[in-house]
């Protein structure tokens, strides 16, 4: 299988738990929480390696709370490349309320990072050999500034790799410098990537095309959640529908969707297909409690009727 390593600069401990009814001001009685290695590429690697394949997945970790994240990562066999920091890996929390299924995401800022710690991350990078795909996804902790995504744009154009990046603002755009062969944001980063307040299907379509036009970049799939996702490049534009399902949890939805485009990108399928996939293997995380991700036989199963759904719509 090709080389794929996923980069994130802001990892996470995701302790998940449930709570009968949210109130305020009272002790309220959890579940026993569940610990997950998370943020956007440790996903991304995570859900890869549940799919069958290979990635290794390169964080910045640091103090306690740090080598409990690399306990998490080394557990569900995924490899890994630890490159410590002084700052302590932050924890975020996800609390279910099982009176109306609400779910509440709190996620912490992360720890301060030094220009030593981030500059040592590059190089350990630039070490690394026979890399086909370098996927740079999540968000940036404090101190990173947004141009490392640039770094990571020049690093993949040296080694002859294809860049793939899943995140926002203006790290989004420094993405870009480079060159990028796929970016994956979703309709809100989007609209702010293009100074909207929120974007139509035409719209969505008419900037994804001209990202392609003026920056160096091949693909832009854009998430658009239960619905799907839209696939556009320099001559195709296709809606991808999203298969109808009970969603359970949308924490690594769109982690596992990457993972998904990623996997059968380096398998040797077309770009149709692999979003196809990746809208399969989003939705089938959507299945699972807290950051469970998504699992081989249900992504399977839905691509299924992803590719049914397509046909009917391309033949109407």
């Amino acid at each position: 299988m090709p080389g794929i390593i996923t980069i994130t600069l802001n990892p996470a401990i995701d302790k998940s738990t449930t709570v009968q009814k949210l109130v305020p001001e009272r002790k309220l009685a959890c579940t026993a929480p569940t610990f997950e290695a998370g943020g956007g590429g440790v996903n991304v690697a995570r859900a890869i390696h549940k799919l069958g394949g290979n990635a290794q997945a390169i964080y910045l970790a640091g103090g306690h709370t740090g080598k409990f994240f690399d306990s998490l990562v080394q557990a569900e066999g995924v490899p890994a490349l630890s490159v410590p920091i002084a700052g302590y890996t932050r924890e975020n929390l996800i609390v279910t309320d099982m009176d109306n299924h609400a779910q509440y995401r709190l996620d912490m800022p992360g720890p301060w990072v030094d220009p030593g710690e981030w500059q040592h991350l590059l190089e350990k990078i630039r070490e690394i050999e026979d890399i086909d795909y370098i996927v740079a996804s999540g968000s940036l902790a404090p101190g990173i500034p947004p141009d490392i995504f640039a770094s990571f744009g020049a690093i993949a154009a040296i080694k002859g790799a294809r860049f793939i990046v899943d995140t926002s603002r203006e790290a989004l755009r420094q993405s870009l410098r480079e060159g990028a062969y796929l970016i994956k944001p979703n309709i809100r980063e989007l609209a702010g990537f293009a100074g909207e307040e929120t974007l139509s299907q035409t719209g969505i379509v008419d900037v994804a095309k001209e990202i392609i036009h003026k920056h160096r970049c091949e693909v832009v799939v854009v998430s658009m959640g239960e619905t799907g996702a839209m696939l556009v490049t320099a001559d195709l534009s296709v809606k991808v529908p999203a298969p109808g399902v009970t969603r359970v949890s949308t924490v690594g939805a769109g982690d596992s969707m990457l993972a998904g485009i990623v996997y059968s990108l380096s398998a040797g399928t077309d770009i149709l297909e692999a979003v196809q996939f990746g809208v399969a293997c989003g939705t089938a995380a959507t299945l699972n409690p807290g950051t469970a991700l998504c699992k081989k036989e249900d992504a399977q199963l839905l691509f299924k009727e992803v590719c049914q759904k397509q046909s009917l719509m391309l033949n109407t």
